[in-house]
């Protein structure tokens, strides 16, 4: 029985952040359903000090986004975009530190001005440049799955609700967490992301989003396909697939460097055929998700309608 509580948390500012997180950092995005041609398509548009300033930003602490999710979490009620990053920018950083301190009570109130001074100049930029223009075609996506996401938690266990949104997260629950929030993202697809706050967890996870085409193979089979065609991907599986194991057992076990068993569990993760065991001290292990298996089963035999 988990002793935390789950909400979902949904607005078109952890959007707009999550998608400047990525092209910002290219963190993930060879592994995106965007493609790695979507950040210099997104800026292509930009004028050329712009794109210097946004090439620039790639150098800060990519820790910053931890304050700058807190923030988020610590809006305004019913606030948007513009309102949002025009408090932001106006607030004394000594208020801003106030709103988040409990998240990140190491923070310092410096701290808050330079993620204060740095970001907002770029994140209206990237508002008024880019995500301006599509927000209208996301919001009812992320809308529309927090309602039921809402409603799944009034039927599901609340850790199970969690592992299913993030397509197999599993949050052992430490014994200082009292809150988990997840928050439906568009850009990120299919990645889930989620940061370690004072009592609280936050979770990104992925929203599905209508296929292109009928007669294509669907995103979803195709990940899990890529996933297994090489055979270190399938010993990798087979090998936490009688228990959970962490990334040093599986460097000793493998015969793999770590980046190259990271990169391999992002693609396994990605498809849906991982799970992530947080536990205390928010250690991570790594095991089989059962549903997988039965989940390739399935979008291949409607796919080849058999």
């Amino acid at each position: 029985m988990n002793n935390y509580e789950v909400k979902i948390d949904v607005s078109e500012i952890y959007e707009l952040l999550g998608s400047f997180m990525v092209h910002i950092t290219k963190k993930w995005l060879q592994n995106l359903d965007i493609g790695s041609e979507w950040s210099t398509e997104a800026e292509a548009g930009m004028p050329p000090e712009m794109r210097q300033r946004f090439a620039e930003a790639a150098e800060w602490p990519f820790l910053d986004f931890d304050a700058l999710y807190a923030l988020v979490i610590e809006r305004e009620a019913g606030e948007d975009i513009p309102a949002f990053l025009d408090r932001l920018f106006a607030e004394p950083a000594e208020r801003l530190l106030e709103r988040i301190s409990p998240q990140l009570p190491l923070l310092t109130e410096k701290e808050v001005y330079r993620i204060q001074r740095d970001y907002t100049p770029l994140l209206k930029s990237w508002y008024t440049y880019y995500f301006k223009n599509i927000q209208d075609s996301i919001l009812p996506l992320i809308e529309e799955d927090a309602v039921e996401k809402r409603e799944l938690l009034l039927k599901m266990d609340a850790s199970a609700l969690v592992e299913y949104a993030s397509g197999g997260l599993v949050v052992e629950t430490p014994l200082d967490l009292k809150t988990v929030i997840l928050f439906p993202t568009v850009h990120n697809r299919p990645m889930n992301t989620y940061c370690f706050y004072e009592n609280v967890l936050l979770i990104q996870y992925p929203v599905d989003v209508p296929e292109a085409e009928e007669d294509e193979p669907p995103t979803v089979l195709l990940r899990m396909t890529r996933a297994l065609a090489m055979p270190d991907r399938l010993k990798l599986l087979r090998y936490v697939a009688d228990q959970p194991r962490s990334l040093q057992e599986m460097e000793r076990d493998l015969g793999q460097p770590a980046e190259a068993l990271k990169h391999h569990m992002v693609l396994l993760r990605t498809a849906g055929l991982l799970r992530t065991h947080i536990g205390e001290q928010f250690n991570e292990k790594f095991s089989i998700r059962p549903d997988g298996a039965s989940e390739l089963q399935m979008f291949l035999e409607s796919y080849l309608r058999i």
